[in-house]
């Protein structure tokens, strides 16, 4: 299994948006936080082997973890085009072994028919205003496709998500606090960088 601090190495070469869309709340994933929410997948062996699909993959760095990690199949599903050509040139630049599959698609409405699978995602915070729990359809579309998922939520996110997947059928089994160091790319930012507190879930969909 790669260890995680060699898979964030390799990671290292993903690049992000070139044109970060707002209204998508598009940030690229830190290579040091997709190597630990992949690598705690792998330790709890939903890596390896499986068909594991990334909601909203944006350039690809949690598939292409996922791929890196020993997936059978690693699904990328985006809707922004102009993210699955980086996502395709990352793909590249990183050299994964194992089958990856890019799709432009809604990430809530994806067309796949599977049930069994691992999903992985970085879904939109809902931070900005009429955008609130956007984070809701994300999760409710990994509860149609997934035996477990994995996804990156806000600091504080913890009551709403073991309520949502307890209304589903679902079980928190873990969670994880993490930082998420986000760039300065929207016109309100006045900060270089910002570090995000955020939290990793595990859930068991029944």
């Amino acid at each position: 299994m790669t260890e995680r601090r060699q898979l964030a190495q390799q990671l290292g070469v993903v690049a992000g948006f070139d044109d970060p869309r707002i209204d998508l709340e598009q940030y690229r994933t830190p290579p040091d936080l997709a190597a630990h929410l992949v690598h705690v997948a792998a330790l709890r062996d939903d890596i390896a082997g499986a068909t594991v699909v990334d909601l909203g993959c944006g350039t690809g760095m949690l598939t292409l973890a996922s791929a890196l990690a020993g997936a059978r199949l690693s699904v990328g599903v985006e809707l922004d085009a102009a993210a699955l050509s980086t996502a395709s040139e990352n793909e590249t630049q990183v050299g994964a072994q194992g089958d990856i599959a890019w799709l432009r698609a809604d990430a809530t409405r994806p067309p796949l028919s599977c049930s069994d699978a691992t999903v992985v995602m970085n879904p939109p915070f809902g931070a900005r205003d009429g955008n609130e729990h956007a984070d809701r359809a994300f999760l409710a579309a990994a509860r149609e496709l997934a035996v477990v998922s994995y996804s990156i939520h806000n600091a504080g996110s913890r009551d709403f998500v073991e309520s949502f997947a307890a209304d589903e059928g679902g079980e928190v089994t873990h969670a994880f606090a993490a930082e998420f160091d986000a760039p300065s790319q929207y016109d309100h930012h006045d900060e270089e960088t910002r570090t995000l507190d955020t939290e990793l879930f595990r859930i068991r969909w029944d």
